[in-house]
């Protein structure tokens, strides 16, 4: 029988990299994981976790501006980025530290390097040591694809801006998916003036009311949209950057944020000499169980571009530990996935838009605008938006779409019920929980009239 070095080597210690090894250590295996950069990956090191607190910081603008509609008396408020990059950082910081915590409790060897595939059983480091190991899970996540044109190496992209000493004073946010405009509302909020340009419309495969209704509250908040343009050039004088779009059009701002997409990290790391199949744009292509064509190596995570969603990563960690190290074949569950876009205002989806729904159900739907009661006192108009997508013969929730405050929060809770199969009259025999927002999605009784 063969012997290897390791159970188990994990190349990667994002959120799933570190959930598969640890979980895999306490059913027994032998456990290294290598990172090449910060424990937490993208998530909590350049992604969800520093943006949410970005998310957080920038909403209080609007609290103090609705706080003199409640009889508060609030004086002329200031922002100061260099205390909020500091208080950030060092969040940051403290939640890598519990991440190697955690791993050096499960007793998992953590390799500060750069690692490798060198064939089915091996890594090699950056010190030019090689390790065996008889599976290997490759969880290396993704990264900001650039866009082509000239000038881009002129732009930032998601991973930069938190390393941004100063705040811009206008910045140019390209694309129009959710990284964009989270950051869009987010230098909105605290006081850079904004624009987003994007070659078509925003937020593509997402609810046609959703985007309609999205659309309208960044314009009111003063976010200057440019859509069905796109940028050809970009130039740099002084340390200001000036954009000329395909219509002819230009726009001087200090910085320009590339957020047009991400891709699979798989460059540079030996996969295709190992005799791994890749797939579109670079993708490790997995079967059911994350198994590569390789039967002694796994794939998880944005690095396989199935979803890349945080939650699915550890997910498919958690599936891939009772696999391979408790007898216990465990497919991921990649249907019906609640997720939320945090712009102001924020969004929550899960399961099909209406657009998706009528290609394949005979629908009905229930959509509510209205103003939440916070906004009343404060003055202010923006509405929030809830929707219900129902099959009319079976009666089953196959979508519900919000629009508004704590979309996110409440979404989590609809999800447990979408993905239970609850129908339209379980959604309607459920009591009210007044006043909230949330009881909408429990008092709409009427479909919408179809055009």
């Amino acid at each position: 029988m063969a012997q290897f070095d390791y159970d188990l080597f994990v190349i990667g210690a994002g959120s799933g990299g570190v959930r598969a090894a640890r979980v895999s250590a306490g059913m027994g295996a032998k456990v290294a994981i290598a990172e090449e950069s910060r424990y937490g990956g993208t998530c909590v090191i350049r992604g969800c976790v520093p943006k949410k607190l970005m998310v957080y910081a920038s909403a209080y603008s609007e609290m103090f501006e609705d706080a003199r509609g409640y009889g508060w008396t609030v004086p002329e408020a200031s922002f100061d980025w260099a205390a909020l990059k500091t208080a950030r950082d060092a969040e940051i910081d403290r939640l890598e530290g519990i991440y190697r915590k955690i791993l050096g409790g499960s007793n998992v060897e953590m390799i500060d390097s750069r690692a490798h595939m060198v064939d089915a059983h091996t890594v090699g480091l950056a010190d030019g040591k090689r390790v065996s190991a008889k599976t290997i899970l490759i969880v290396t996540g993704g990264r900001p694809a650039l866009p082509d044109f000239e000038g881009v190496e002129h732009t930032i992209t998601s991973d930069d801006i938190f390393e941004l000493e100063t705040q811009p004073e206008s910045i140019l946010c390209l694309g129009g998916g959710y990284i964009s405009l989270e950051f869009a509302c987010v230098f909105h909020g605290l006081g850079t003036k904004v624009t987003v340009s994007n070659r078509s419309t925003l937020l593509r495969g997402y609810d046609g009311d959703v985007r309609a209704h999205l659309i309208e509250a960044l314009e009111e908040k003063g976010i200057d949209l440019r859509l069905g343009v796109n940028p050809v050039k970009i130039e740099e004088n002084a340390g200001r950057k000036r954009v000329t779009f395909d219509d002819g059009n230009t726009l001087t701002v200090d910085a320009i944020l590339a957020a047009t997409g991400r891709r699979p990290n798989t460059d540079n790391l030996g996969l295709e000499e190992a005799g791994i199949t890749m797939g579109r744009a670079g993708a490790i292509e997995v079967d059911e169980y994350s198994r590569t064509n390789i039967p002694s190596v796994y794939a998880i995570g944005d690095v396989t571009n199935r979803v890349q969603l945080t939650p699915v990563a550890i997910r498919e960690g958690m599936a891939f530990a009772e696999t391979v190290f408790n007898d216990n074949p465990t497919s991921p569950d990649h249907e019906l996935i609640a997720t939320a876009v945090f712009t102001q205002p924020e969004i929550g989806i899960i399961g099909l838009t209406e657009e998706q729904a009528r290609e394949k159900h005979d629908v009905a739907i229930y959509r509510s605008t209205f103003r939440p009661m916070i906004n009343v006192l404060a003055g202010r108009e923006e509405k929030m938006l809830m929707k219900i997508i129902v099959d009319k013969t079976t009666d089953r929730v196959l979508g519900v779409h919000i629009v508004g405050h704590h979309a996110g929060e409440m979404i989590q809770c609809a999800a447990i019920a979408v993905k239970m199969g609850a129908t339209k009259a379980d959604f309607d025999r459920t009591m009210a929980v007044h006043p909230t927002s949330a009881e909408e999605l429990v008092t709409m009784r009427d479909p919408v009239t179809e055009s």
